[in-house]
């Protein structure tokens, strides 16, 4: 088992969950974090850290959202690692709870970034 990251992360991208990971599985997107699961050791330890409840055994994905398995393990290939927290984007308590927005995440980070 490994755990996933899912919608809700998208735009809010809070990074609590990072700070408590023992072996700095996550990954940072432009506007989402993603959980390599290669490097996951399920210890359960991000998932009650996340504000936003993004996160999610991977026998425990919602069935809509199934397709968060394998995204994670894409661009976790393509990511960063990240393992301090930073300050979330200033609107994500905006976006918190919004549903469906896989079409608003960047997959790519801007040129001046």
């Amino acid at each position: 088992m490994t755990f996933v990251v899912t919608d809700n992360c998208v735009k809010c991208k809070y990074t609590d969950c990072v700070e408590v990971c023992p072996v700095d599985c996550f990954h940072e997107g432009p506007n989402f974090l993603v959980i390599d699961p290669v490097e996951c050791i399920d210890c359960t330890l991000c998932e009650p850290e996340c504000p936003a409840s993004a996160i999610y055994p991977d026998d425990d994905v919602p069935e809509e959202q199934a397709h968060f398995i394998e995204l994670n393990a894409e661009l976790a290939k393509e990511w960063p690692v990240i393992a301090e927290q930073k300050d979330p984007p200033p609107d994500a308590e905006e976006w918190d709870g919004k549903p469906d927005k896989l079409d608003l995440l960047e997959r790519e980070w801007p040129e001046d970034a």
